[in-house]
């Protein structure tokens, strides 16, 4: 061995394959019973999800998602009531019409599709939620890490 190379151990596993953080919205009264559910059931799912649980899906801010984006997440999971199963009656028909919105609004600032996810489970359906997050983990996985969505131009400005 050449002096300065180092020797890799094939036995030890990489330790710099990339875990995503992802930032995971879920409605109080489905998607997070479902997580619940998922957790009471040892349903194994990855570990790369930061739950936030809402009262409900329609009241997401586009601001929370781009927020989350600009502090480092890798991705967002926006998850609530099936359509028509609403706690708050048409709080999913909300969401889904700012879903349509916030698609469009994350493309023209530059974010890959697949940074941002929307899906409806309920609370009956913790194996589905499993498979959301296994879902969601793959494709950020796929992307790499954020690399910033905001950049910021001061125009030279200077602080005198």
């Amino acid at each position: 061995m050449i002096m300065g190379e180092s020797q890799v151990d094939m036995n030890q596993p990489n330790t710099n394959v990339f875990k995503p953080k992802i930032a995971a919205f879920l409605c109080n009264w489905c998607s997070y019973a479902g997580a619940d559910l998922a957790g009471v059931g040892r349903i194994q799912y990855p570990a790369s999800i930061r739950t936030i649980r809402v009262p409900c899906s329609g009241r997401i801010n586009p601001l929370y998602i781009l927020k989350a984006m600009a502090n480092g997440a890798d991705g967002v999971l926006v998850s609530g009531c099936h359509p028509g199963d609403c706690h708050y009656i048409s709080g999913n028909y909300v969401a889904r019409r700012k879903f349509a919105l916030i698609q469009s609004l994350l493309k023209h600032v530059g974010l890959e599709d697949d940074r941002v996810n929307f899906s409806w489970v309920s609370a009956a359906e913790g194996g589905r939620f499993a498979e959301v997050v296994k879902g969601v983990t793959e494709r950020v996985s796929a992307l790499g890490p954020n690399k910033g969505i905001f950049t910021v131009d001061d125009g030279g400005a200077t602080d005198e």
